[in-house]
């Protein structure tokens, strides 16, 4: 358990996130002693969510393993406030990794990108300076292979970053983050971010923001990519709905009782 406990936390329904908007998150990972050992920052969203209620209790460590668990996205905090008149802080990894990148990283810190390739590397140094990147690429499927991810664990432990960027997509930057505490000798901070950087840098272009404090963004991601997103929203996501009106009009939490542990 690697929770931050200077933090005040949130429950909602049986699941338990840090009570911070992107501007204190951000605030809060820039204020981590990069001496200290590593941990991991979660931005779990609907999708995130579902698997937690469905995917057993590998999905709840890798979620309640990090240090800081916010929530991601404006979809879940909209039906909070609709159905439960409750207002939830949100602190999205795309929003997150901006404010970071404009008002707390420097160009000479030491960034370590997991993910992402030779475009992203050179659009981060081109558009922020960054003299002190290092990004490594693993293949595809690289979580079921042993030697890659051992690879990943040998690039973190031989370029120490303050900031640490696992561009991998969930689950595998959360299991990735678990291994590389597990592993031991690592520091800064793990930031499991998905495609965050690709829209810091323009290399994938954003929902307009009116259609993101909408909680339209999905939809404006389905739109310009159909194939990826089309299973993304309307089987892994979609479900998150009827969880939430399982839990306004049954009485319900997202969890069973049994089943909601401290993060």
């Amino acid at each position: 358990m690697q929770a931050n406990p200077d933090v005040p936390m949130i429950d909602f329904l049986g699941f338990r996130f840090h009570d911070l908007d992107t501007v204190a998150a951000a605030r809060v990972i820039a204020a981590r002693d990069p001496a200290l050992p590593f941990v991991y920052v979660v931005t779990p969203n609907a999708q995130h969510l579902v698997n937690f209620t469905s995917g057993g209790r590998a999905w709840r460590e890798n979620l309640y393993g990090g240090w800081l668990v916010l929530m991601d996205g404006r979809v879940i905090p909209l039906f909070a406030r609709l159905l439960f008149g409750r207002n939830l802080p949100t602190a999205s990894g795309s929003d997150l990794t901006v404010e970071l990148l404009r008002h707390h990283i420097r160009p000479t810190d030491a960034i370590t990108v997991i993910g992402g390739g030779a475009a992203l590397e050179k659009a981060l140094i081109d558009q922020y300076g960054f003299t002190n990147l290092a990004v490594h690429d693993p293949p595809m499927g690289f979580i079921h292979d042993p030697a890659a991810v051992e690879a990943c664990l040998a690039f973190l432990a031989a370029h120490p970053a303050r900031y640490v960027f696992l561009a991998t997509g969930a689950p595998r930057s959360e299991i990735l983050a678990r291994a590389a505490i597990a592993r031991g000798g690592m520091r800064g901070v793990g930031l499991c971010i998905g495609g965050s950087l690709l829209f810091a840098t323009g290399l994938v272009k954003r929902a307009p923001v009116w259609m993101q404090k909408a909680g339209l963004e999905a939809f404006y991601r389905l739109a310009q990519q159909p194939r990826t997103h089309l299973r993304r929203i309307f089987i892994e996501s979609l479900p998150m709905l009827w969880i939430l009106l399982r839990a306004r009009f049954g009485g319900r939490g997202i969890l069973p009782d049994a089943d909601r542990g401290e993060p």
